[in-house]
């Protein structure tokens, strides 16, 4: 088999023309925009549509590197705690740890029986269909840096090519990768993500940067093949799939999604997104005993944001906390695969049925964990952990959407089941009218890492 070798250069050379990033610049892309994310309160909500213009002068006379593209509206970023880390480079990668050390011999390289052909077709007609200068600005290569630095922000800071600025031709290419990437439910629900980002632009009256849904970024690292390892991300605001593909073996993780408002009337179409998760969390949470949810239950009250493994949160340190599944009787535990069901099988049917039998190896070691009330309309978080899963569930406070008024377009209206708590912002009253959600693959596999030094160590 074969992929992009890393050159033994002290700088690596990129047979696709990218400047290597240096540490600096690397840090530099995030840095202050995270950093004031983490300081919360009211610094956050000025940066979280990007970044604030005059810490971004003083970081570019640091760094030299720095780019100030706020959307115009705040919306999908946590204050202190919240998920947001130092993005780090793809050589420092470790992946989530429950205590620094990754546990060996989770991942092999194996035949899963599931064809990729359909995704390496459209990925490679995806990038037969850029002009030359797209392309230049669209391939990485298999191991860089750019798989870690996503950010769930509305940013009009991203590398690759936008769906905004591509032909019709292109367009429909990239939309038949996402369709053979994903399930129909996966491809559904991003499909509502980017029209409700699009809402959201038209409800805070500027659709012109990243509040729309054309502004979602691929990238593409390696080159598409059925034996090299290859893959994907689709990034943009609320919404970023990471898809490595090595044979018939697939890693679909990290993948986010998130969306403010999450249940809406729009353009005459009723949009529920995240309805499943909430109610496959609720329904494995009410079915816990009396000890099984002192075990499981931190606190009765919710944050503004509780998620822990978003952005920047690659090599999180996260214990297993909550009820185990090995606690749990056949039927709870039965709940506890369905809910993961739900965020797993957001890709393509075959590849969610073969994470789904690693998942079940690891059924008695994974952990269940919730923050808040059950009622159907509460605000709630929480967690699933394993070996080889991680998932979080966060409803957070309102940004951006505070129920209905009137807005520039005549085609939005909106019907809200939640309203933010007073005043709203990151320390505000957490909403199910604003959901984030992600999976991860703990100890070294997200972005397929594991998977990619076994192949070279095996076969190079």
């Amino acid at each position: 088999m074969t992929d992009n070798h890393v050159s033994n250069d002290p700088v690596r050379h990129d047979p696709h023309g990218h400047k290597p990033r240096t540490r600096a610049a690397h840090r530099s892309r995030r840095w202050f925009m995270n950093k004031a994310l983490l300081a919360g309160g009211v610094s956050a909500v000025a940066v979280m549509g990007g970044y604030v213009a005059s810490t971004a002068s003083a970081e570019d006379a640091t760094t030299g590197d720095a780019a100030a593209t706020p959307s115009g509206a705040p919306t999908g970023g946590p204050p202190a705690g919240g998920g947001f880390g130092q993005t780090v480079a793809y050589d420092d990668f470790v992946g989530v740890t429950t205590d620094g050390t990754v546990v060996d011999d989770l991942y092999a390289i194996h035949s899963t029986g599931v064809s990729t052909a359909p995704v390496i077709r459209a990925a490679a007609s995806f990038l037969d269909s850029l002009t030359a200068d797209q392309k230049e600005a669209t391939l990485f290569d298999v191991d860089a840096d750019q798989w870690l630095d996503w950010t769930n922000v509305d940013s009009n800071d991203r590398d690759g090519v936008a769906l905004r600025d591509l032909s019709a031709k292109s367009r429909a290419a990239g939309m038949r990768l996402l369709k053979a990437s994903l399930s129909a439910r996966g491809l559904k629900q991003a499909t509502g993500i980017r029209r409700l980002n699009q809402f959201l632009g038209e409800y805070s009256g500027d659709t012109s940067k990243a509040l729309n849904e054309d502004a979602y970024w691929f990238t593409v690292m390696g080159t598409p093949s059925a034996t090299g390892a290859w893959g994907f991300q689709f990034e943009g605001h609320h919404l970023v799939i990471n898809y490595f593909v090595l044979g018939d073996q697939v890693v679909m993780t990290p993948t986010f999604m998130g969306s403010e408002p999450t249940k809406i009337t729009y353009d005459g179409v009723h949009y529920h997104l995240f309805k499943e998760e909430t109610a496959a969390g609720l329904k494995l949470f009410r079915a816990l005993n009396g000890s099984q949810r002192a075990a499981a239950l931190s606190s009765d009250a919710k944050s503004g944001t509780d998620m822990v493994a978003g952005a920047g949160q690659d090599n999180a340190t996260i214990p297993y906390t909550g009820v185990p599944g090995g606690d749990l009787t056949r039927r709870q535990q039965k709940l506890l695969v369905d809910l993961v069901e739900v965020y797993v099988g957001n890709m393509a049917e075959g590849h969610a049925r073969v994470k789904m039998r690693e998942v079940e190896k690891h059924l008695d070691d994974t952990y269940f964990y919730w923050i808040g009330p059950y009622e159907d309309d509460s605000a709630f978080y929480y967690r699933v952990h394993s070996p080889v899963v991680l998932i979080e569930y966060d409803a957070e406070s309102a940004l951006a959407y505070h129920g209905d008024r009137s807005t520039a377009s005549a085609t939005a209206s909106a019907t809200a089941s939640a309203s933010p708590g007073p005043g709203g912002g990151p320390q505000g009253e957490a909403t199910q009218q604003h959901i984030h959600t992600v999976i991860r693959t703990p100890n070294g596999n997200d972005y397929g890492v594991d998977l990619l030094k076994l192949h070279r160590d095996t076969d190079h």
